[in-house]
């Protein structure tokens, strides 16, 4: 047995395949609950359907990439919540081997890349994400992947080099093409690109991206990106009603715009950027009467995961002042700038869901704490912290999953504050 243990650490692919298998399974159970739309659905459903029939403009304000997704998803499972949530589903499951691939190739080590993958698929927000027709799952899961070949183009042939970097591009035109919130990431592995390239110069040695010029790198990733993102408009131009044209293909950008930088009215579940981190306003997706039960839904963090994650941010940050540590530093500024965008982007209002990304970036960064204070000793502080995560999850998971509540109250049992409710 410790043998064919010992042998899965050399099968990366084999280890992927089990723990894309396990997340699947854990983000497809009663996926058709609840049975009918919640919270933000109510726009991305009737989007998809808009598309699927080429009826005309519809939700506007993003592009059309979820939505498509969305569609697809309806066209093979049906017109029913199995249908609307397939591909979120399956986004989920993307999501947590995209953890599991950049931490495999960032820190060579299989006990770091589970850890972070178990903890992305643990994380409360991914698994409630996975589970519901919105955008944000598959934003997260086109950026991861376009994060994961961005590094994998750092060794291999020219020819494979330029042929995932390329891959990236075109990752991060879908990113974008599903949010707007995906153009700073462009921006970052634009300037992450140009940092390196500096160190290389530096040490008179091309040791990353070999065969990819400086220019060229940065046009093949601006230039592809942003014709992927152009051409996941081709549906737009068949609508039956006001169809896009070249000529009022920018011109829409701008009116996108206007829509996403609109002064919007108060809503409930409402919240600032710098709430996110302490989780003071999660958000009730759905919580009503449904097939026969009290059933809620609540988008809220892993509080092993959220808060102990805000510990290993700042242990990353100790670990580049102590020991020089590139790779827990590269990991903690994700975190910091994935939360500083929305600081600075024009949003009249903010919700919790925005901080899908974030929560992501935390597993990642507790992977790295563990993996560079532990130095390969085996000492089991991560399984521990795993297990802790494990049971906190199976805690929150009645109102995670849409299972049945002993009566109308039932959710106060999991309030532990007020702003909570």
């Amino acid at each position: 047995m410790l043998d064919r243990l010992k042998a899965l650490r050399t099968r990366p692919w084999l280890v992927a395949l089990l723990l894309g298998l396990a997340a699947q399974t854990l983000f497809t159970i009663h996926l058709d609950r609840p049975g009918r739309i919640m919270f933000d659905e109510v726009h991305y459903v009737p989007a998809a359907h808009a598309l699927l029939d080429l009826e005309g403009p519809r939700n506007v304000e993003h592009p059309l990439v979820g939505k498509e997704l969305i569609g697809a998803g309806i066209v093979i499972f049906g017109d029913n919540p199995i249908g609307w949530r397939a591909f979120p589903a399956l986004a989920g499951t993307a999501t947590v081997l995209g953890a599991f691939a950049l931490l495999w190739l960032l820190l060579g080590s299989m006990r770091a890349a589970l850890v972070g993958a178990v903890l992305t698929a643990l994380n409360q927000t991914v698994y409630v994400q996975a589970r519901t027709a919105m955008l944000d799952i598959f934003l997260g899961a086109f950026l991861l992947w376009a994060l994961v070949l961005m590094l994998w183009a750092m060794r291999g042939t020219p020819g494979q080099v330029r042929r995932r970097w390329i891959g990236a591009a075109i990752l991060f035109g879908l990113a974008v093409g599903t949010k707007w919130a995906a153009i700073p990431y462009v921006a970052l592995a634009g300037l992450a690109f140009l940092v390196i390239r500096l160190r290389d110069g530096r040490a008179r040695t091309l040791v990353h991206w070999p065969g990819l010029g400086t220019i060229s790198g940065l046009a093949i990733l601006g230039g592809v990106s942003i014709v992927t993102y152009f051409l996941t408009f081709l549906p737009a131009f068949f609508y039956q009603r006001d169809p896009l044209t070249l000529a009022g293909l920018i011109p829409l950008q701008s009116e996108m715009y206007a829509l996403q930088t609109q002064i919007l009215a108060k809503h409930t579940y409402q919240s600032d950027w710098w709430s996110w981190p302490l989780m003071l306003r999660p958000i009730w997706y759905f919580y009503e009467w449904d097939d026969g039960a009290q059933r809620g839904v609540l988008l809220i963090g892993n509080p092993v995961i959220m808060w102990g994650g805000l510990v290993a941010v700042l242990a990353c940050l100790w670990a580049w002042l102590r020991d020089k540590a590139i790779r827990p530093l590269a990991v903690a500024l994700l975190w910091i700038v994935s939360l500083g965008i929305y600081v600075v982007i024009p949003k009249s209002i903010g919700f919790y869901y925005y901080y899908h990304l974030s929560g992501i970036f935390l597993c990642l960064v507790l992977a790295a704490a563990f993996h560079h204070f532990d130095r390969g000793r085996g000492k089991g502080r991560e399984e521990w912290f795993v297990f802790a995560a494990l049971a906190m999850f199976v805690y929150f998971y009645p109102i995670l999953a849409a299972s049945p509540l002993p009566n109308a109250q039932g959710f106060a049992y999991w309030m532990w504050f007020p702003s909570w409710r």
